[in-house]
């Protein structure tokens, strides 16, 4: 599950790149586009945010899910010294 968290964060970073990139594109170059370089700035950096996010909870949900599959272990086995030590 964490993995596309991941994925989704280098995409949203890759678009970061390219957007932080088109502020430095002269607007004769963008036809159609917005040549505003503020407004590529903003899209940039919202982006970034966006991944940085993702990133974040990528690597929660991966340590949540190391705590639970380590506690899962454990209660496996406490159970089975359990059902050694009740065996005569």
């Amino acid at each position: 599950m964490s993995r596309n968290f991941y994925i989704l964060a280098a995409t949203f970073g890759f678009f970061a790149l390219i957007s932080g990139a088109m502020t430095l594109v002269p607007s004769s170059f963008q036809p159609g586009l917005p040549a505003n370089g503020s407004l590529w700035r903003t899209l940039a950096l919202l982006l970034l945010v966006a991944a940085l996010a993702s990133a974040l909870i990528g690597v929660m949900t991966n340590l949540f899910e190391q705590v639970d599959r380590r506690s899962e272990e454990t209660r496996r086995a406490a159970r089975q010294r359990r059902r050694e030590n009740r065996k005569p």
